[in-house]
């Protein structure tokens, strides 16, 4: 069946406007009047100097034609409410066409779509595959209907971090507080404090941060390293942690500069990702039972899988081919078993597990031969791999079960959950470097992508000035006028949906921002299979998505997103409701988050109707030099129930 995220495009973007009735021409000419009269008045004091907010285009967006100049300054953003307040009737008359899009009941605060496991199971998937992702799949009528996903009752705004890295609000996810004191994992020890209902994970001086540190340390130590400090120095930037617990090992590098995106399967209750989200650490829904997850080859530095439910040895070790690819050349797998820190085991069940771990160990110790994989050591119950750094090795095996894949096997960006393969991907020759000849950030010795990281950093310092409830001039909790613009750490996470080169994630690392930045490539993008690579090359989290489908994580896992130019690239695919993207994108976005769309004049018009109907507060800001191109400023409002 069709999905019904995925409907043949309507003409949305043609908005009739009726007849106005005459109360609301008499409220707008009201409106119009008492706005005159406050503007016409005596402005507060502002700063002496006033800036003029500049925004120039990163250099080679085929949508964007001329260098610009962006914003008014925040005197000029107040003069323009008049002309936002003329707006209402065409706002008003796409309303009257649309209606205000109604709020989820309270069995849809948690709703992922596209896992739907009774759904699955009626169309005859089987083994393990009805807990995957199927957008395809007939959804239950009610999941059918378009609504906004309500925050959970006793919803709180996540702290801000670094203190949101380690303490959550209870509330804030649907977990229980027995599966906290349940957990037997050695990585994710917690502490539940029910009076603030808050849930504290591991600090500096914790016991679990100690495990933490013995074990990474171990890790390096193994690898040949002196410490766990020198694993970023030996190329390792960039982690996948599968099954990953509550994030706890992800947390732990991510101070040493490490990116670790944690992936784990679907869970409705109890689910890790949504734990490591809430915690504002990077994590996605990914479950490779059946299909590749959506990064192409060599995505990697290290592979880590601490104790995770996969059965490495079955389906002639597919998991670990898929492992392979995904590892860049001189890559590290990392497999912790079931026998590491097992305190209060009865003698039985430890002997029971040490003869498991022999076993699955011995298996892959003789795969790892099949595929050019080096053991460097196994140390109580921890298993370190590293994948060749020499391509020659594929076809120097004399006998060999595992073939190379053939040329139209190989794949590229664009393939998205493709098939798991029972052949080796060597992947595009061009990135066949072994992670040990990387510099940090090497790949910015290009001269077109420094032009482009000087641009997208002179253009995040102008637009963040805008993130604030400011530019809203009826916002309770706009800041003073004396000192306008937001902390640097007033967001955790971002996702840039059409992300291209990643400039946007490069200007945060630049400016030394708290924040972690999710770039998508959209399939829509004409140069997917060079954009991709090119983020993941960088160092930076980067993976494949079709905006027609549902984003694969959990309700309010975003506190910013970001798009340049992605409407104009769906519109012209002639697939996608928009609606139903703007109902994903408030799905996936915390309450009090933020939306900066930047297109054309005539897509952000309509795009600011759209928003109107889910009940986000907009700007628009103009474009100095360009009228054909508009930005969009959102906010999502926080319900109270």
């Amino acid at each position: 069946m069709r999905s019904p995220f995925k409907q043949h495009h309507q003409n949305i973007f043609t908005v009739s406007i009726r007849r106005v009735p005459l109360n609301w021409l008499l409220l707008c000419i009201v409106s119009v009047v008492l706005i005159l009269t406050v503007l016409t008045s005596t402005p507060p004091p502002l700063r002496q100097q006033e800036p003029e907010f500049k925004y120039q285009r990163y250099f080679s967006s085929p949508s964007f034609e001329d260098p610009v100049v962006l914003y008014r300054s925040f005197r000029r953003l107040r003069q323009k409410t008049l002309s936002d307040w003329l707006d209402i009737t065409l706002i008003s008359a796409a309303r009257g066409k649309s209606k205000e899009v109604e709020i989820c009941g309270e069995d849809k605060e948690n709703f992922v779509p596209c896992y739907n496991v009774s759904a699955n199971l009626l169309s005859g998937f089987h083994d393990g595959d009805e807990f995957d992702r199927h957008c395809g799949v007939q959804q239950d009528p009610s999941t059918l209907t378009r609504c906004l996903v309500r925050a959970p009752r006793d919803y709180k705004i996540p702290l801000q971090w670094p203190i949101g890295k380690d303490v959550i609000w209870r509330s804030n996810v649907n977990i229980s507080s027995h599966h906290f004191s349940a957990s037997s994992s050695s990585f994710t020890k917690r502490l539940l404090l029910t009076e603030d209902n808050q849930i504290a994970f591991n600090s500096e001086e914790s016991s679990d941060s100690e495990d933490l540190k013995d074990y990474s340390n171990q890790i390096a130590e193994m690898i040949g390293l002196g410490s766990e400090s020198d694993l970023f120095k030996s190329g390792v930037r960039t982690v996948l942690d599968i099954g990953c617990g509550f994030g706890s090992f992800g947390a732990h590098l991510f101070t040493f500069g490490m990116l670790t995106t944690c992936i784990s399967s679907y869970q409705e209750f109890d689910s890790p990702v949504q734990v490591a989200l809430e915690r504002g650490l990077p994590a996605l829904i990914g479950d490779f039972n059946s299909r590749q997850l959506p990064y192409p080859a060599h995505s990697f530095d290290m592979i880590h899988c601490a104790r995770c439910p996969i059965s490495w040895g079955q389906k002639d070790g597919v998991f670990l081919i898929e492992v392979d690819r995904m590892l860049r050349p001189g890559g590290y797998f990392v497999l912790t078993s079931e026998m590491r820190n097992l305190p209060g085991v009865k003698i039985e069940e430890k002997v029971r597990l040490r003869k498991k771990n022999r076993v699955l160990f011995a298996n892959i110790q003789r795969f790892a031969e099949e595929i050019c994989w080096n053991v460097l050591g196994n140390l109580d119950g921890t298993m370190v791999l590293q994948k060749t750094s020499d391509i020659t090795c594929y076809s120097s095996r004399k006998e060999y079960s595992v073939p190379i894949c053939m040329p139209r096997e190989q794949g590229g960006s664009k393939d998205y959950y493709q098939s798991l393969k029972k052949c080796i991907t060597t992947g595009h020759p061009d990135r066949w470097i072994p992670i040990q000849n990387k510099t940090q950030l090497g790949i910015l010795d290009d001269e077109d992508l420094i032009e482009d990281s000087i641009v997208w950093e002179e253009s995040l310092n102008n637009f963040w000035s805008l993130l604030t409830p400011l530019i809203f001039s009826d916002h309770p909790k706009r800041p003073t006028v004396e000192d306008p613009t937001p902390p640097l750490n007033m967001i955790r996470n971002v996702m840039d949906m059409n992300a291209k080169y990643g400039g946007l994630n490069a200007a945060f690392l630049k400016g030394k921002n708290s924040v972690w930045v999710m770039n998508v490539v959209s399939t829509a993008d004409e140069n997917a299979d060079a954009h991709l690579p090119l983020i993941l090359d960088r160092g930076f989290t980067a993976l494949l998505h079709d905006w027609c489908e549902p984003f694969p994580t959990y309700p309010r896992t975003y506190d910013m997103l970001h798009a340049m130019g992605l409407f104009s690239s769906l519109v012209s695919t002639d697939k996608c409701n928009i609606l139903d993207l703007f109902l994903e994108m408030d799905r996936i976005l915390r309450p009090e988050g933020w939306v900066v769309l930047r297109d054309k004049t005539s897509v952000i018009e309509n795009a600011r109707a759209f928003a109107a109907q889910i009940h986000w507060e907009t700007r628009i800001i103009e474009i100095q030099s360009n009228n054909n191109e508009r930005l969009l400023i959102c906010q999502k409002p926080f319900f109270h129930k």
